[in-house]
């Protein structure tokens, strides 16, 4: 018989290295991207956007996990959730999902219309069309093996939280990697950048590697590996845009373009 495949242990959180398969698969990756544009999406960009959606979601519950470690807990709640954006502004994403989720609801701010009128908050669309927020249970499995795989569980409303930044964070990037197609490269990149009075200026924001995404070449009817990667750049910020480009570029490298 032939050998299997030695499964990894389940005494602590997995490396990246043992993750190398995302949890979120290419045809549930293309899927939201059918529900976004018309155009084909590469068998290398599907890899790419799971492999970004992997590591944004592994950062917030390890964010999570460190809140709930504090009070010795392995299962994580909402509150853990808030504590791991709070502590990293870097995760903070997929927030249109923060107006449907009642771990969120009075975070977000009251609104008002320009007659000074409260907005209520909107409600679950009963639309048969998929979106972001309704199509968020799609992402249930995927969450709980992320879970699993960094050695903790959680109560069913943080799962559900998971599920819908994961969801409209994929759309968002889904958006702007047709965007990117569209427009033939990043043309509304930017960077605000904070000075000292008295202190040298920063550093130009983008380094070699992001300027080569700002341009692209190719059809106009194809989503690549390059655009999710361009895509991710305008998402994501930081540490973890650096860690999100490298990762899915690994992820990508001995995976076909079609």
């Amino acid at each position: 018989m032939t050998p299997q495949p030695a499964r990894p242990e389940r005494g602590g959180p997995e490396t990246a290295s043992v993750m190398d398969v995302p949890p979120f698969k290419p045809p549930l990756v293309k899927a939201v991207f059918r529900d976004v544009t018309p155009m084909h999406v590469s068998r290398s960009a599907a890899w790419a956007a799971a492999s970004v959606t992997r590591t944004v979601l592994t950062e917030i519950i390890d964010g999570a996990r460190r809140a709930a470690a504090e009070e010795a807990r392995k299962k994580l709640v909402p509150g853990d959730l808030l504590s791991a954006i709070d502590r990293n502004v870097e995760v903070e994403v997929g927030s249109k999902w923060y107006d449907h989720s009642p771990t969120f609801r009075g975070l977000t701010g009251v609104r008002y219309d320009a007659e000074g009128v409260v907005v209520p908050s909107p409600r679950r669309s009963r639309s048969r069309k998929p979106s972001a927020v309704v199509g968020a249970h799609r992402f249930e499995a995927g969450v709980r093996k992320l879970l699993r795989g960094r050695g903790v569980t959680a109560v069913p409303a943080m799962v559900r939280d998971l599920d819908g930044i994961a969801s409209v964070f994929l759309t968002d990037l889904a958006r702007d990697a047709a965007m990117v197609v569209r427009e033939g490269g990043i043309k509304r990149f930017g960077t605000v950048a904070l000075v000292t009075p008295g202190e040298p200026a920063p550093p130009p924001p983008l380094k070699e590697p992001l300027l080569a995404l700002s341009t692209r070449s190719g059809d106009g009817r194809t989503i690549g590996r390059d655009d999710i990667l361009a895509a991710t750049t305008i998402q994501l910020f930081g540490n973890i845009r650096q860690r999100a480009l490298t990762e899915a570029r690994e992820a990508t490298q001995h995976t076909s373009v079609g």
